[in-house]
């Protein structure tokens, strides 16, 4: 079955959401006062190169180092995986969490 065509509307608004991700966890980063090659070190990660693709929006925190990244930049580890969930998987979060998103917003 072909792969249907992609909207460029829902392409620019994942961009913008992964972009925005990115921006929180840069400023997470910063609050817990380290350099991209310290969390880098801190998630076990061999290259820095990573956490600034993620911090731009090109990349995405993997589920299963989520908790180490969280720990690292001293947030609970539930709320850093549901601010995470919100911009990688809107749809998703909607649906677990209702349209109740607005509340979480503030703190993104």
């Amino acid at each position: 079955m072909p792969r249907p065509a992609v909207d460029p509307a829902r392409a620019a608004a994942i961009k913008s959401l992964r972009q925005a991700a990115g921006r929180w966890l840069k400023a997470a980063r910063e609050a817990a006062g380290l350099t991209q090659a310290e969390l880098a070190e801190r998630v076990g990660l061999r290259y820095y190169t990573f956490v600034s693709q993620v911090e731009s929006g090109l990349g995405r925190v993997p589920i299963e180092s989520q908790a180490a990244w969280a720990q690292a930049v001293g947030l609970e580890e539930s709320a850093f995986a549901r601010t995470l969930l919100r911009h990688y998987e809107p749809e998703l979060y909607r649906l677990l969490f209702g349209d109740d998103a607005h509340e979480d917003r503030a703190s993104a």
